[in-house]
């Protein structure tokens, strides 16, 4: 049984279930789950039962977690719980919540304990840890995907709605693929890192695991924003998510370039993956990967282990043995590393950065495979460094080129396995992405995590205005660039978003001067969908533009593809005899554009 953030917020706040009944269950789920690998340590129950029930003393209206059990990576501080890093030598007793804990909490929600991960966020894979394997609820023989191992498993086999991983080099998204759940990596320094047992400082991320694209968004909101604690935390404003835009360009590696390692299955899914995004309006644009892949080299070939090494050179010292051999293994190297080889590792990683921003000129995101392929833990543990290192293809340049990432769930293959895309795109742009993003997933119809509940209705999204802002629906004269839109420039008006009506519009060329078109409201179902912008003018503004409307066009409500209403342009009806319907061109633009040949 698995269900969303938003769901068990509904229920709370509508009195049918309490936030301690639901914590109680979430507790219940876990005993019944039986995987001892899943969680290092669990909150005391009647603790976070009193928690849960202190929560209805507070206004349940601005708590956007309210009642929400979470699990949390067990290299990240809870006060009240030991924090290991999966590292028993290692362990202490934080006397603080880490920043991000510390938001939860703030936003109602209820920490139940820590996950399981690879020793030190060290890995992929999520078999290297003392406190066992968890298995993976998908297919009991595969990998349950690292380093965040505990969290994505606890998310998909329905223990929690919700949980906190890390993300260095690929570990919110690999194990989210392998569990069919959401992976969001924000953007370097959106979420603070205060608390946190760093793998790489400069490049560490917490991340948020969950069913849907819309609780990963919520969390976001919910522990995002800058900390003087934490020195590499930036004041990022984290935007709203948007409609689907109508010309969304993502970029797709050219031919021969993407490595599957052999498994064509993989090919096949990514493949329709790409179909998918078609059919959903989007245009596809090749880009060259292989600066990407270089980036991806100088993580583990670089300096950037030795930041790993500083972490724990003390108790590599004194304690070898109580370091995971691979672990142990893979950061020692780090010791050997000169401060040649890092200034030159820099100097190089600033140039691939500049070709970076070069390949998205053009292009909205990139959509790969979150990992290219898939291992079972006999494999990985036959062969734990190289199969590791297969599943960073995609994954490991992201940080190293401030990205932000988006994991979401594609497939399930014919054999059961799970298939997941990422998006990527510069820092900054993490709403952006999850508004793409969770149109896929909705697209895809999959059944949530390990469960069998399908996804939720994808909710409505509100117009991005502010204070005492109206938005309004241009289709024609006054759209960018064109004859009129200057009268929105000139009373303040600020551009939103481009995006389309609901198919109940038909568009008609009217005989005006300027030329200028009419939008008329139809049967529902029988028209088209027509491209529009939204513009946000203050009340006063939209009260002065509206009274110089001249007839025959008016302000009405007018339904968009995503089930939001909002003022906009339409025509009376007598106006379109003997007008031409112009709708086949889906919107203004096009039909000038092509009255212009």
């Amino acid at each position: 049984m698995t269900e969303t953030v938003a769901a068990i917020v509904a229920a709370h706040r509508a009195g049918t279930v309490s936030p301690a009944q639901t914590v109680a269950r979430s507790f219940a789920r876990i005993r019944d789950h039986n995987d001892p690998a899943i969680f290092i340590s669990l909150r005391d129950e009647k603790q976070a039962l009193a928690e849960a029930e202190a929560l209805t003393e507070k206004d349940a209206a601005q708590l956007p977690l309210y009642g929400i059990p979470v699990a949390v990576k067990d290299n990240i501080d809870v006060a009240g719980l030991p924090t290991t890093a999966a590292c028993p030598a290692f362990a202490y007793s934080p006397a603080h919540d880490a920043t991000a804990v510390a938001r939860l909490r703030a936003a109602g929600a209820i920490i139940v304990g820590k996950t399981n991960l690879d020793q030190f966020a060290t890995g992929l894979v999520g078999v290297r840890s003392p406190y066992g394997i968890p298995n993976n609820p998908m297919r009991s023989d595969l990998i349950p995907g690292g380093s965040s191992s505990g969290s994505a498993v606890a998310v998909s086999a329905g223990l929690v709605p919700l949980a906190l991983g890390t993300d260095t080099a690929g570990s919110g998204r690999v194990p989210a693929m392998l569990n069919n759940i959401v992976g969001l990596k924000p953007s370097l320094g959106l979420i603070s890192t205060a608390g946190l047992v760093p793998a790489c400082r400069t490049l560490d991320c917490v991340s948020v695991f969950s069913l849907s694209v819309d609780d990963a968004m919520t969390a976001l909101a919910a522990i995002a924003g800058p900390d003087s604690a934490d020195p590499y935390s930036r004041s990022r404003p984290l935007a709203q998510l948007t409609a689907f835009p109508a010309n969304l360009r993502l970029g797709v590696p050219r031919d021969g370039q993407l490595i599957f390692f052999g498994d064509k299955a993989a090919e096949a899914a990514y493949g329709d993956a790409l179909r998918r995004w078609t059919a959903l309006g989007a245009t596809l644009v090749g880009f060259d990967l292989e600066p990407f892949y270089e980036t991806a080299r100088l993580l583990y070939e670089g300096p950037w282990v030795a930041e790993r090494y500083l972490v724990i050179r003390d108790l590599l010292a004194s304690s070898p043995d109580s370091i995971h051999p691979v672990t142990r293994e893979i950061t020692i190297a780090g010791a050997r590393l000169s401060a040649v080889d890092t200034f030159a590792a820099l100097y190089r990683l600033q140039v691939l950065r500049r070709i970076s921003e070069r390949a998205f000129a053009g292009i909205d995101a990139l959509v790969l495979p979150t990992a290219p392929t898939v291992y079972s833990t006999a494999q990985v543990l036959a062969n734990p460094i190289e199969l590791n290192s297969r599943l960073g293809t995609y994954t490991n340049f992201v940080n190293l080129l401030d990205l932000c990432g988006l994991a979401l769930p594609a497939a399930i293959r014919s054999d059961d396995i799970p298939f997941g895309i990422t998006l990527l795109a510069p820092a900054g742009q993490d709403a952006q992405l999850a508004s793409i993003g969770r149109v896929f997933h909705a697209d895809t119809k999959l059944t949530m995590g390990a469960g069998s509940l399908p996804q939720p209705p994808l909710a409505r999204l509100p117009v991005g205005v502010s204070g005492d802002e109206i938005a309004l629906a241009v289709v024609g004269a006054h759209l960018t660039g064109m004859a009129l839109n200057g009268e929105l420039s000139a009373r303040g008006g600020r551009l939103l978003e481009v995006t389309a009506t609901a198919p109940d519009y038909r568009l008609y060329a009217l005989p005006t001067t300027p030329p200028k078109p009419g939008m008329l409201r139809v049967e529902r179902g029988t028209g088209s969908p027509i491209e529009l912008e939204l513009w946000a003018l203050s009340a006063a503004a939209f009260g002065k533009f509206v009274a110089a409307i001249p007839s025959p066009l008016s302000i009405g409500t007018i339904s968009l593809a995503d089930g939001r209403d909002v003022k906009g342009f339409l025509v009376e009806p007598a106006a379109v005899d003997g007008a031409r319907d112009i709708s086949a061109f889906g919107g203004w633009r096009a039909f000038v554009a092509k009255a212009a040949v």
